[in-house]
């Protein structure tokens, strides 16, 4: 069901608590890619240009959890958003405690401040943990900090906005049990969240077709759902990456020192089986004795030399990829096709990043389901060249499987 968003509440003289994801790449105290700041300033706006009070929470890294780590500080976000923003974004000290508490409190309109790294404190993601690994319950103890930690961020807002599509696939305290205390009817969605299930959705839900999808990257078992999840609603799945050659040895191909999940091949056989011609694997491969810049490379077409390993598709490969993609209405791309990183075998992966801008032109939906994939893009140069950029790595890859994102189910229906 379509969610109720935070343009269609009032906002006036109220304590909005907006959870972003300001996740963001940071070098010697410098944000190198601001992407996921920008994306959220029109729900800021929204809020600010509407007069109200707005609080903002996000994490960034993964700090220890036993309080504050300079590393992990959100200063330079705090810094950023204030420049782009034109008006000062104070930060503060903790995101719970006596000095928050009266920090929101004493908030005006059109005025909003930001809270101190979530992760600082354990119980955060203490639940999600426990999740993941059944053999280790919360205790009563445990589960108690949560509680108080939950209580604390709740009591600063009236209403919740959910603009952090990055980690709806998690389980944390910030996404689930603030928004169950501040209670049904005031807890809404932004404006990226609410992109992000519109282009996710559609594709999945209601794609123009052909409807091809992209899945590369280095591991078969990262992906077995989605590819599961994929193939009866696609017409066209295209494999590259590292994971492609679990494939090759599947089809009994000699894959030299090729990564191979040896004990994913015997599934891939069955995938390749129920595929048929659905599934476009590489026809060749760019191959080097060891990743390494600069490293002399070889051109390989059915098999792989024992003292050689694919690091990136061929110009083959490049060719009949290109093909399926700029032929299709709707493309979903979710990891590379090599290791992109190092040159020389970046050239797959800029090669299909500038087929998918080729397709965009000629009126294709064209969506990159962040992290690896939404890098290369950025690399090629090609962002803006691409319908929608995913802000979610993993969560785009959950959702794609169709996984359950309880954050999200929680929110107030339109």
């Amino acid at each position: 069901m379509p969610k109720r968003t935070i343009d269609q509440v009032d906002v006036t003289g109220r304590r909005v608590l907006m959870r972003v994801d300001f996740n963001v790449p940071i070098e010697d105290g410098r944000i190198t890619d601001d992407r996921r700041i920008v994306q959220a300033l029109p729900s800021i706006r929204s809020v600010l240009d509407r007069g109200g009070r707005l609080i903002l929470m996000s994490h960034l890294g993964r700090p220890e959890g036993k309080g504050f780590e300079e590393a992990y500080s959100l200063e330079p976000v705090g810094r950023r958003l204030g420049e782009l923003l034109n008006r000062e974004v104070a930060l503060a000290a903790d995101c719970i405690g006596t000095a928050v508490a009266e920090r929101a409190a004493a908030l005006k309109n059109e005025e909003c401040f930001l809270l101190e790294n979530l992760r600082f404190h354990a119980e955060e993601t203490l639940i999600d943990k426990a999740k993941k690994n059944p053999d280790k319950r919360l205790t009563p103890e445990q589960a108690s900090r949560v509680d108080a930690f939950a209580n604390a961020l709740a009591s600063l807002g009236a209403l919740y906005c959910n603009d952090a599509f990055g980690t709806c696939h998690r389980r944390h305290v910030s996404m689930y049990d603030v928004p169950m205390k501040i209670g049904a009817g005031r807890r809404v969605c932004g404006f990226l969240l609410k992109k992000e299930l519109q282009f996710l959705g559609d594709a999945l839900h209601a794609p123009r077709r052909p409807f091809v999808a992209i899945l590369g990257g280095a591991k078969v078992s990262d992906k077995i759902g989605v590819i599961e999840s994929l193939l009866p609603k696609v017409d066209r799945l295209i494999v590259g990456g590292a994971m492609a050659y679990t494939f090759f040895a599947a089809r009994g191909a000699d894959i030299g020192k090729s990564l191979c999940e040896q004990d994913k091949v015997e599934l891939a056989r069955k995938l390749i089986d129920k595929a048929g011609d659905k599934l476009v694997l590489p026809l060749d491969s760019v191959c080097a004795a060891e990743l390494r810049a600069g490293v002399e490379t070889r051109v390989c077409d059915s098999s792989i030399p024992a003292d050689l390993m694919g690091l990136d598709i061929g110009p083959r490969s490049i060719e009949r990829f290109s093909e399926v993609v700029k032929a299709a209405k709707t493309v979903v791309w979710n990891g590379p096709m090599g290791a992109f990183e190092t040159k020389p075998f970046h050239v797959g992966t800029a090669a299909i990043a500038a087929a998918l801008a080729e397709a965009t032109k000629k009126g294709a939906t064209t969506i990159i389901g962040g992290g690896d994939s939404a890098a290369a893009v950025e690399q090629a140069g090609l962002a803006d060249s691409m319908t929608h950029i995913s802000t979610g790595g993993g969560a785009s890859l959950e959702f794609l499987e169709g996984k359950p994102f309880a954050t999200i189910d929680i929110l107030d229906e339109a």
